[in-house]
């Protein structure tokens, strides 16, 4: 009878349990609808928003390319925190990019985003986005100002707007940064670095090999929201995105190397059901795979300006690999030269096409290996 007794109020504890966190997480869910509501919008609500977000990234950008701190911040509810964090972060793009088109001898003429809001639900008084954002990059070098270069870069948002003033501002903005490795730019100002961009000149391509050919190909197809619109800002859906867990990038220089460049799957490197070896999908396991298989080779490894005159020998569907604190973190593919036979790559995470091999990477504490590929 004791046992019986004993069992029923276990049964009544676990019951009173259950309903505890019932009623905890229903009064959790009630909280987060009062604050996020996924109320369709009608299709007016939506062209607005859209509208709007146009409007806001062509003066962010406007901003940018000028400098213009005072424009930049209307933009923002600086009174709120995140809308302040998220200010002060592209304030740090805002210098980083000057920073970098001095030491490059360039200047930046235009920038220009694509946008795409993937969907949009009613937050408080205002809005919640989620948007891919395509964003072209146009430069010219300051001794040859009559002839145009451009690279782009994608990135994918979350973003708050919410009323600010008589307007719309933004109180939060979450977005992978491809610049966010130098927002702390150790500026580089030696004339040697400045001499040795300038006085580079185009390379002839044309008898590339057919290997590389078709690996660059196909990086430029499935570079994210990088890349040009009409391959529709995907990757290979064939794949995994990578990106959740970390980053995506090895997982697209694997692709690359066996999509395009045809070179065989086997034991350590490897992708199947759904997943690939660490070889494939890790940075550093990539890098170390790559060159003690022999299938590549490092031709220099160092800081920025060890390794910079050793980067006009690299060509397309060769890789570099990007060391923080004596760890590879990230692999972009090379992919092009621009006007000056500056070296141009693709990536995942975040999405870059033909971009500068060192934008985003030009702080002194990170090293880089240039890697010939042999196919």
């Amino acid at each position: 009878m004791i046992i019986i007794i004993r069992f029923k109020k276990i049964i009544i504890l676990l019951l009173v349990t259950i309903f505890i966190v019932i009623c905890g997480l229903g009064i959790h869910l009630w909280n987060l609808s009062s604050k996020t509501s996924a109320v369709f919008l009608d299709e007016n609500i939506n062209k607005m928003l859209a509208l709007k977000i146009e409007e806001i990234f062509e003066i962010r950008n406007t901003a940018l390319l000028k400098g213009d701190r005072a424009t930049l911040e209307s933009l923002y509810n600086i009174q709120v925190r995140n809308g302040l964090w998220a200010y002060e972060h592209e304030l740090k793009k805002m210098k980083y990019l000057h920073n970098w088109s001095a030491k490059q001898s360039i200047k930046i003429t235009k920038i220009d985003s694509q946008i795409i809001v993937r969907n949009a639900s009613k937050k408080q008084d205002g809005f919640s986005l989620n948007l891919l954002v395509s964003t072209e990059y146009q430069y010219v070098y300051e001794d040859t100002s009559n002839v145009d270069n451009s690279f782009r870069i994608g990135t994918y948002h979350s973003l708050d707007l919410m009323p600010y003033g008589e307007g719309w501002g933004i109180t939060r903005e979450w977005y992978t940064d491809p610049f966010a490795d130098s927002l702390h730019l150790d500026e580089i100002e030696s004339q040697d670095v400045q001499q040795i961009i300038l006085s580079g000149e185009p390379k002839n391509l044309s008898d590339l090999n057919e290997r590389r050919v078709k690996a660059v190909d196909y990086t430029d197809q499935y570079c994210g929201a990088a890349g040009l619109p009409e391959y529709g800002f995907k990757y290979n859906s064939k794949y995994r995105d990578y990106n959740p867990q970390g980053g995506d990038c090895a997982n697209f220089a694997s692709q690359m190397l066996y999509e395009g460049g045809g070179f065989r799957k086997n034991g350590t490197w490897n992708y199947e059901r759904g997943a690939g070896s660490k070889a494939w999908v890790n940075a550093r396991a990539f890098h170390n795979y790559m060159v003690y298989s022999g299938r590549g080779s490092v031709m220099t490894h160092g800081s920025y300006e060890k390794v910079l005159e050793s980067s006009y020998r690299l060509l397309p569907g060769d890789y570099i690999a990007y060391e923080k604190k004596g760890k590879v973190t990230h692999i972009s593919v090379v992919t092009g030269m621009d006007s000056k036979g500056y070296i141009l790559v693709n990536s995942h995470n975040s999405d870059r096409y033909r971009v500068p091999w060192d934008l985003g990477w030009s702080d002194n504490g990170i090293k880089f290996s240039l890697v010939r590929v042999h196919y």
